[in-house]
């Protein structure tokens, strides 16, 4: 998956009791809170839109991760996140799909 931020690393795991894809996206170091926003093409995972998204930032890198909620959106299979809070940061979201 890419954005204007870079290369956004995915994991995707399966739970096929709920029929949820569960996609946990890592972004860079150099997000920057209430500017930045990346995009998750969800068909690439085989679903089209989601139930519910957290969010994670590491205040000190590799540290201390503490919850932050971004903004979301989906068209046409496409997720946009604002990415929440302020400051260069790295975030990590778990997406739960369908």
């Amino acid at each position: 998956m890419g954005s204007a931020l870079g290369a956004v690393g995915t994991r995707t795991i399966l739970d096929p009791q709920c029929g949820t894809t569960v996609i946990q996206c890592v972004t860079p170091a150099t997000v920057i809170g209430g500017t930045d926003n990346l995009t998750v093409d969800l068909s690439k995972f085989g679903c089209t839109n989601i139930h519910g998204i957290l969010g994670f930032v590491e205040n000190t890198t590799g540290e201390v991760v503490v919850q932050e909620q971004p903004t979301t959106s989906v068209s046409s299979s496409t997720l946009t996140i604002t990415v929440g809070g302020s400051g260069t940061k790295r975030r990590t979201y778990i997406i739960f799909a369908y």
